[in-house]
């Protein structure tokens, strides 16, 4: 037993780079899907509905996966007790800005073999306004189904959007009676 137990940390041990390096790719992976699904629903708003959170599935932790739930259902009470009054949650929940992004770079991951993060490079282009360019960033899990996304970080500074973070965000949503 000793002897499988130290054969085990040795090639753990020699795994070092190549190891982290592929983490790091799977990392940005989960990303690059993630955003690649965005990109499709641009402008979002508010919370995905079932079929549109069906469409992020392969790149949600089971974690954020609940969350959205649960802030769906928090939407459909509070819609069906207010009627005519607007949602919970407005504009983009996926970035800072709440008009979100037109374009997005996923930028330099890192992380161990259980927890990643990657920079997101994200810019909102409108012929009306200026653009405007910030940083978000995503924050991962490894499953095992792989590397998927588990939170966001959001990294815009101005007065209006979202601030925290989105798991923040959906547990206040879910909260709010």
């Amino acid at each position: 037993m000793r002897f499988v137990l130290a054969f085990l940390l040795a090639i753990a041990a020699g795994c070092g780079e190549a190891c982290a390096a592929s983490d790091v790719v799977g990392m940005a992976a989960a990303a690059h899907g993630f955003y690649g699904v965005y990109a499709t629903f641009h402008p979002s708003d508010g919370i995905p509905s079932p079929a549109d959170r069906a469409k992020y599935h392969p790149f949600l932790s089971p974690a954020l996966e609940s969350l959205l739930t649960d802030a769906q259902g928090a939407e459909a009470r509070f819609a069906k007790a207010n009627k005519g009054a607007p949602p919970l949650v407005e504009g983009d929940l996926f970035t800072s800005l709440f008009e979100g992004a037109s374009s997005v770079a996923v930028g330099d991951c890192s992380g161990d073999a259980v927890r990643g993060r990657c920079t997101v490079r994200l810019e909102h282009v409108d012929t009306s306004t200026k653009p405007v360019a910030w940083n978000d960033t995503v924050l991962l899990i490894n499953t095992p189904s792989g590397w998927r996304v588990d939170d966001i970080v959001y990294g815009g500074n101005w007065a209006f959007g979202n601030k925290g973070r989105l798991s923040e965000l959906l547990k206040q949503t879910i909260s709010f009676q």
